[in-house]
């Protein structure tokens, strides 16, 4: 025959589990503000890291090719082949400079918006052969400099994976904004994946995104099968994300 229950040590046992979970849900809560502060840390690091490349090695790379064409008039003719060399060195060098300020932290984020930099985004990843890019943004809200910042970084990361994996010849990338909730959706009709096995991998950027969108309350789902595209959905409440 089973002992009776005592009431008082049941009480007991349910007060230290919602202790507990209370206490978990505490340490939970604490470790993604620490993990958003790491984020906004790396992205103001990139922004000053972008702002020294254009401002610094940027111009000094400007100043340094102005100085090498004024050489011309005092070279002899095989001076002058060599110094054309130089000349296009140094603006090779100069543009490279600026696409890496620009992958970095880009500008256009900052002075003109999420969406322009969505725009721009597409453009940059398009000309270096990739998938014809189609944006569809619809009205948004105004959003504060994270958030923008967040979607921006997960649509990169999106995008970038078709470029370089997907073997695609058309992808789209949607951004709408439907109660309360910033939904962003990439589509692509390239060769497909096997979801759980790119969301194992440790090294893979769409696992990345999974984990950066969770410490913000997002919802992440990734439909593909191999041959037949891929499609990534996003969702970001706006409350959460702005706590």
């Amino acid at each position: 025959m089973a002992e009776p229950v005592d009431p008082a040590a049941l009480e007991s046992l349910q007060a230290r589990y919602r202790e507990l979970l209370a206490r978990f849900e505490s340490n939970r809560g604490e470790f993604s503000r620490l993990a958003r502060s790491v984020l906004r840390i790396q992205e103001e690091e990139r922004r000053r890291i972008a702002r020294e490349l254009h401002d610094g090695i940027g111009q000094n790379l400007t100043a340094l090719k102005h100085q090498l064409a004024l050489l011309e008039p005092h070279l002899d003719e095989a001076g002058r082949r060599r110094l054309a060399e130089s000349v296009l060195l140094c603006a090779q060098t100069l543009e490279d400079t600026r696409q890496l300020s620009r992958l970095l932290r880009p500008q256009v984020l900052d002075d003109l918006g999420l969406e322009a930099a969505l725009r721009w985004l597409a453009r940059t990843l398009g000309e270096a052969g990739a998938p014809a890019i189609e944006i569809e943004i619809g009205a948004l809200p105004t959003l504060d400099g994270e958030t923008s910042t967040l979607v921006f970084r997960l649509a990169q990361e999106a995008l970038t994976n078709v470029v370089r994996h997907a073997d695609a010849r058309q992808a789209l990338l949607r951004l709408v904004h439907k109660a309360g909730t910033l939904q962003l959706t990439v589509w692509d009709d390239g060769r497909g994946c096997d979801p759980e096995r790119v969301l194992a991998s440790p090294g893979a950027g769409i696992g990345g995104m999974r984990e950066r969108l969770r410490l913000y309350g997002g919802a992440f789902e990734l439909h593909s099968r191999p041959g037949e595209g891929c499609r990534l959905r996003l969702a970001l409440p706006l409350s959460t994300a702005r706590d």
